[in-house]
């Protein structure tokens, strides 16, 4: 059996060599993006990506003009990876160097990193690029509570998967128009107050150009900061698509391994695969599921995310012993939290 990658992904590789090529001649240079990692005292994850910018003179009325449209969706998804760029990642004296993948991203862990828990940066830099500085959290070892959040229409509403009124908003609608779902910052805040020093991870289907606008939106509305796992649009390895469902169960997966202390509450919505994802997760590992929440989505909302008014069948299905709790808002999950969590 042929261990090379879908020929879909060599194409794509391929052809992302040649536009790189090109913008390098036209004198594009490489810039650090990074994004969010998280970590124990044993080991760190740092992520990012390298991609090429234009070499331009930012003038009175270019900023004038970037500032009007740098809100579009469209331009998240203007990027050119650096494929196969040597970075090096500096914490404290240590000095990690690693490559990025075929898409110019970044995903390297740090072992032996030195760093005590809380929010922490580390240095992140390519062969000639400015050095960029990456926020990571550093849980401590006797953490014991974590909170998963799905985005798309958990937190904030996206009326996802509809393929036009998803372009809509991921494009052309200004990013400040998006609305956050009552109540669910303020119970993320509560929860974590009465944890203190506990993560909190975003997971999504989203593309990771979508990091940015994510980080704001997030600030904007007064959701607490951490780490989002989203995933790269294209082909993959294996086939022409990624699979939704398979990034949310692999990264929950990961996360068990990565944070082996944790017992996660995990929340998400009842308009696509969350209520199957997650039940799945708990009969698999029940011991790391502390609770689940569910957001129930009006009528309308469901229609939107699949066509019909009613929940999927199979999201109606989807059970585990782990306790679980149902309401349309944040106000709700949080009422019925507090007696499954024991908190006061």
């Amino acid at each position: 059996m042929s261990t090379r990658p879908f020929i879909a992904a060599r194409v794509e590789e391929f052809i992302d060599r040649r536009v790189e090529g090109f913008l390098r001649a036209l004198g594009w240079r490489e810039k650090v993006i990074c994004y969010t990692g998280y970590g124990t005292g044993e080991s760190i994850r740092v992520l990012g990506r390298v991609v090429l910018v234009p070499k331009r003179a930012r003038s009175g009325l270019g900023k004038a003009t970037e500032d009007l449209i740098k809100r579009r969706g469209f331009r998240n998804f203007v990027s050119a990876a650096c494929v196969r760029a040597s970075v090096m990642i500096s914490v404290g004296s240590q000095v990690v160097t690693t490559t990025t993948d075929r898409g110019g991203y970044i995903d390297q862990r740090v072992r032996n990193h030195g760093l005590h828990p809380g929010w922490r940066t580390v240095d992140v830099r390519s062969s000639t690029s400015r050095t960029a500085r990456a926020d990571v959290h550093v849980i401590a070892d006797d953490v014991e509570f974590g909170l998963v959040s799905d985005i798309d229409d958990t937190i904030i509403s996206t009326m996802l998967p509809r393929p036009m009124i998803a372009a809509w908003n991921s494009f052309i609608r200004d990013e400040s128009a998006r609305q956050s779902v009552p109540g669910m910052a303020r119970m993320y805040a509560d929860l974590l107050a009465d944890h203190p020093g506990s993560p909190v991870i975003y997971i999504s289907t989203g593309a990771w150009n979508t990091h940015g606008f994510l980080s704001r939106f997030l600030k904007r509305h007064g959701y607490p900061a951490g780490p989002m796992l989203l995933t790269d649009w294209g082909p993959t390895n294996a086939g022409w698509f990624r699979s939704g469902m398979a990034h949310k169960t692999e990264t929950l997966l990961q996360l068990t391994r990565d944070l082996p202390n944790i017992s996660w509450l995990l929340v998400g919505d009842d308009g696509q695969h969350d209520p199957v994802i997650y039940a799945d997760f708990a009969h698999v590992a029940p011991e790391k599921v502390r609770a689940i929440a569910i957001r129930q989505l009006t009528p309308t909302e469901q229609v939107l995310a699949h066509g019909t008014t009613t929940v999927l069948p199979e999201e109606q299905e989807a059970a585990a012993d782990t306790p679980w709790v149902v309401a349309p808002d944040g106000r709700g999950l949080l009422s019925g939290l507090r007696s499954l969590l024991d908190t006061k």
